[in-house]
């Protein structure tokens, strides 16, 4: 399987899947999981009252340069893998994010 696999087309745009590691020292993409077929991201939050999820959707509007309140977490809003939608196609947003 391609690393690309973790971004699909979906109706609104993208379906992305997110590992998400809480409690890190700064938010970053940390790759690819092949495995579990997710984009990686370490995010400078705690896993309490949603910060880490509010973290990790400020840091993805950022990397992809769309608003905030664009994004959304579709499913896993309480797991460490999520699935967030984006308004743009799934070859933008590998881009955008540096995994081609």
């Amino acid at each position: 399987m391609s690393e690309k696999d973790f971004v699909r087309a979906n109706s609104r745009g993208s379906a992305i899947t997110v590992d998400v590691t809480p409690g890190a020292a700064r938010t970053e993409i940390v790759g690819v999981s092949e495995w579990r077929m997710a984009l990686q991201v370490k995010v400078a939050a705690e896993a309490r009252k949603g910060e880490a999820n509010d973290e990790l959707l400020r840091f993805l509007s950022e990397k992809l340069s769309v608003p905030r309140r664009s994004l959304g977490i579709v499913r896993g809003e309480r797991s460490s893998t999520k699935v967030v939608t984006a308004p743009l196609p799934p070859e933008t947003v590998r881009r955008k994010l540096g995994v081609v």
